[in-house]
């Protein structure tokens, strides 16, 4: 990377320029800028953009990547007259947007950006942007309209389960369960996102993993996966206790031949369609098919909400901080309390934590903590619009969004689940 451009003579043609406050604070831009052009850009402040623009040394110049974070709200019109001064030289602009505005992203590209990628990028987000502006012609495009997607609408995609369904760790089958103690605190999207990192982990010997959605009133698992609902599954639920292992193995849906999934049904039923001996014996067929079991539970207590708990080696119970979560917390463990259930197997995880600067944040959860008696083990930082993006797409965040740092929890919390199970098989063998 190169800087100060307007004061160094260089030889080497420079094509694309970053500009910011501090690109030091966009490290994924950096090492992505380096992918693309190697040498061949550099780096520059608005003030130094604006003045270099009417240089000769811009003549090369392809696009600015303007990497942008709230802070430069109060400059768009700044921002606005360099994005056309770039134009009116034949330069494009390629808007870099850590959490601004979307009135704030209209503005710009109204005023001639051409393009814009969300903050943290994903794995080809500026190559894509890039390769766009390259592709394009010189009329202006249209802005890119993405349909909404319908669930299982792509016919092209394989849902078929994983060809071997067995157990390949050779130990006792591991549960994992996760339970959301208020609506919106990220249980689904950890259940969906823990379960394809586990199925993943190892390239050689990836333990076998069953998904299940026990979610029946607000299932999201089938969206997030982009798989088809089945009619099938209410039958099933219902004669679970009548199920064998065959029939069991029919039902179950596949997602990039690692992951099996047995889904909710696809309408909506009563949480009581199903009991605790229904639940037990899906329990009882999943463990005896795959080495790990990952269970998507509603967010209200149930008749089989015990079973589960009992048959689960870790219960993660996922929340936010505000009152609501905490006061549902204090309900939930003093209702398990009060029948004598384990609850020394919850696993409370805290999603859109804290970042490592926020003192106030951290401070306000070590008070949560204290005030409901338990400990905290697990902090998932706030994945940002990829996230959103990841379940509209039927992905797991892995699949688009590799360095998100909310992927990037999600896969150090498997890595510990997956090296616990291994200690513990190699124990009893």
């Amino acid at each position: 990377m190169s800087s100060g451009l307007a004061l160094r003579a260089d030889p080497a043609p420079i094509l694309a320029c970053t500009v910011s406050r501090n690109v030091h604070h966009f490290d994924l831009l950096i090492e992505d800028m380096e992918a693309e052009l190697g040498n061949a850009w550099g780096d520059l402040s608005f003030a130094e953009a604006r003045s270099f623009i009417h240089q000769p040394g811009a003549e090369n110049l392809e696009f600015l990547a303007l990497a942008l974070t709230p802070k430069d709200e109060g400059d768009l019109g700044m921002i606005g007259e360099l994005i056309k001064a770039a134009k009116a030289r034949g330069v494009r602009s390629i808007l870099v947007a850590h959490e601004l505005k979307p009135a704030s992203l209209h503005e710009l590209l109204r005023l001639g950006a051409e393009d814009f990628v969300p903050y943290p990028l994903s794995n080809s987000a500026l190559h894509d942007a890039i390769t766009r502006l390259r592709n394009q012609t010189s009329a202006p495009d249209m802005p890119q309209v993405h349909p909404v997607r319908i669930v299982g609408e792509h016919p092209e995609r394989n849902t078929q389960a994983p060809a071997t369904i067995a157990p390949r760790l050779g130990g006792k089958a591991a549960v994992f369960a996760i339970q959301g103690l208020a609506g919106g605190t990220g249980a689904s999207t950890l259940a969906v996102n823990l379960a394809w990192e586990l199925a993943t982990i190892d390239k050689q010997k990836s333990p076998s993993v069953c998904l299940i959605d026990l979610d029946l009133q607000a299932s999201t698992i089938s969206a997030y996966l982009d798989l088809p609902r089945r009619d099938l599954i209410i039958e099933l639920l219902q004669d679970a206790r009548n199920m064998d292992v065959d029939a069991f193995k029919q039902a179950l849906l596949g997602y990039g031949g690692k992951l099996s999934v047995f889904p909710a049904p696809p309408d909506v039923l009563p949480l009581d369609l199903i009991g605790p001996e229904e639940v037990e014996a899906l329990l009882n067929l999943a463990t005896q098919c795959f080495d790990v079991v990952v269970v998507d539970m509603p967010h209200t207590l149930v008749m089989w909400t015990e079973t589960v708990l009992n048959r689960a080696d870790v219960f993660f119970t996922t929340m936010e901080r505000d009152m609501r979560s905490a006061q549902n917390a204090m309900r939930f463990l003093k209702a398990l309390r009060a029948e004598s259930l384990p609850v020394e197997k919850l696993n409370f995880v805290l999603n859109r934590a804290p970042g490592l600067t926020d003192l106030n944040g951290k401070a306000r959860v070590k008070r949560l903590a204290e005030s409901l008696g338990v400990k905290i083990s697990t902090l998932l930082p706030d994945g940002g619009l990829q996230v959103v993006q990841a379940g509209d797409e039927g992905q797991p965040l892995c699949e688009i969004a590799r360095r998100n740092v909310l992927r990037k929890e999600i896969a150090r919390l498997a890595t510990g689940l997956h090296k616990a199970m291994i200690s513990e098989f190699q124990a009893k063998a």
